[in-house]
């Protein structure tokens, strides 16, 4: 087996476990801010989250097997694990500060690492780009429901 199936897996599984802690740590918190009345019940937030990790991790591992390793290959593991950092540091600082405007910076940049991803990627592997659609629509979503609460609070 290559290394690639454990490590790629477990960076994903490190990037879900601490930011779930910091949204976790937050909660009670979270209980009492104004949030829109559109906001997804923390149920659908979870699965939603949990799918798009999946589809994050198999896209990184069609990237990692497919594509030759030159300077865009590297170009696009630092997005990858960028995008990771930054998904932390959105539950860092939205649940742990409390830092709305950080927050919402965050979660834009974030967002846009996933549109360079998909870009970056496209020439390669469709698939592989594809697969990271639905993260962009979430996080662009994710980005003004933050602003919202932002707004709200």
């Amino acid at each position: 087996m290559k290394i690639n199936y454990i490590i790629i897996p477990l960076v994903t599984i490190t990037t879900a476990a601490v930011g779930s802690f910091l949204t976790n740590g937050g909660m009670d918190w979270y209980q009492t801010i104004a949030l829109p009345s559109w906001t997804p019940p923390g149920a659908v937030i979870g699965a939603v989250w949990t799918v798009l990790f999946i589809l994050t991790t198999i896209s990184a591992l069609v990237v990692w097997n497919k594509i030759e390793r030159t300077w865009v290959f590297r170009h696009i593991i630092r997005f990858f694990i960028l995008n990771a950092i930054l998904n932390v540091l959105w539950s860092a600082a939205f649940f742990s500060t409390h830092l709305f405007n950080v927050a919402v910076f965050d979660a834009a940049v974030l967002c846009l690492t996933v549109v360079i991803l998909i870009a970056l990627i496209w020439r390669f592997s469709r698939t592989a780009a594809l697969l990271l659609v639905p993260y962009a629509a979430w996080t662009a979503f994710a980005t003004y429901l933050t602003y919202a609460v932002m707004v709200l609070n």
